[in-house]
């Protein structure tokens, strides 16, 4: 049974009502979770500043033994500087500067390489060095307390800034998650795990999963794993005993939810390759979902339920 997909008379009311939600979320929540990221921010800038002397020891020494000091020094550049935009300045690999990210060293490099890519990406680092923000380093003096605080606040700022979508977009996500917990909670649903080597149709009926790689056929031969949010055994099994999928989806404006509409429709395309016809995906939307996506979706075959009336699992069959 269809729960919105069918229903097209209902979907711009249902637009409106969901772009108020997210809204209102939005003024009430991102402001305190931007200023506890940069809270732990502050915390992760000023250990960077201590590991290398308060920015006057930018070298390869300091970033093999703190790699994950490198996105705080893009951001203690003038201007603030992206991960692409130091490996296109410094000439390095950008294997190394992805494993530096993640806060570790490459495996595969040898270490006259590491050094040679190091000692350019130091030298890029240390020639943008902010100055003016910095100004123990141009004086040759030493550091007091005020000086070094507002350093680090200000780079802390500049870190969040480049990753603000994302801190709210994960918040965001946690929250949906979290929603979806409680609700089937309180419709006498468990939270289990489901051993990976084991069928989805063998889950354990009322049982609910999040965040499970699903084996799909990627080819003739060659078979893949595909992240989906949550998967939920139904109480009463569905067509096949396959489970239900339920990818969480939010949103701040139009335009991005257009550009990504394809990837849910390729998802549950490869899932029905796999598995057959039956199985069942459904939208958990919430925000800025407007009209031509909700019809692109439905002619996928997809369906969906909108957070602001999430009593609507109960119709899809939860």
């Amino acid at each position: 049974m269809l729960v919105n997909a069918d229903k097209p008379n209902r979907w711009k009311e249902d637009v409106q009502a969901s772009v108020a939600f997210f809204n209102h979320w939005f003024v009430n929540s991102a402001p305190k979770v931007y200023r506890d990221s940069r809270v732990l921010a502050t915390i992760e800038v000023k250990n960077a500043m201590q590991h290398s002397n308060d920015f006057r020891e930018i070298s390869p020494a300091t970033i093999r033994e703190y790699p994950g000091i490198v996105p705080v020094l893009r951001m203690a550049m003038a201007p603030p500087i992206a991960r692409d935009r130091l490996i296109g300045l410094s000439g390095t690999k950008a294997s190394l500067q992805k494993s530096l990210e993640s806060g570790i060293l490459p495996s595969r490099m040898s270490d006259a390489a590491l050094d040679s890519n190091l000692t350019l990406l130091c030298d890029v680092l240390n020639g943008l060095l902010d100055l003016d923000l910095f100004p123990w380093i141009a004086k040759n003096s030493t550091t007091n307390d005020y000086e070094r605080e507002l350093a680090a606040v200000v780079v802390a700022d500049r870190l969040c800034g480049a990753q603000a979508d994302p801190i709210v977009r994960n918040a965001q996500e946690r929250r949906q998650l979290a929603a979806i917990e409680s609700w089937l909670i309180a419709h006498d649903y468990t939270k289990g795990v489901h051993a990976a080597n084991r069928p989805l149709t063998e889950m354990e009926s009322g049982t609910f999963a999040f965040r499970m790689n699903v084996s799909v056929a990627n080819g003739q031969s060659r078979r893949v794993n595909i992240p989906v949010d949550v998967v939920v055994q139904p109480k009463k099994s569905m067509s096949g005993g396959f489970p239900m999928m339920i990818e969480a989806k939010s949103a701040g404006d139009f335009t991005n939810t257009n550009k990504r509409r394809k990837e849910e429709a390729q998802k549950v395309r490869q899932l029905r390759e796999t598995y057959g016809a039956s199985v069942s995906m459904l939208l958990f939307l919430c925000g800025y979902f407007d009209t031509p996506y909700l019809g692109y979706e439905a002619a996928e075959g997809l369906d969906w339920v909108w957070e602001h009336r999430i009593d609507d699992l109960a119709i899809a069959g939860l």
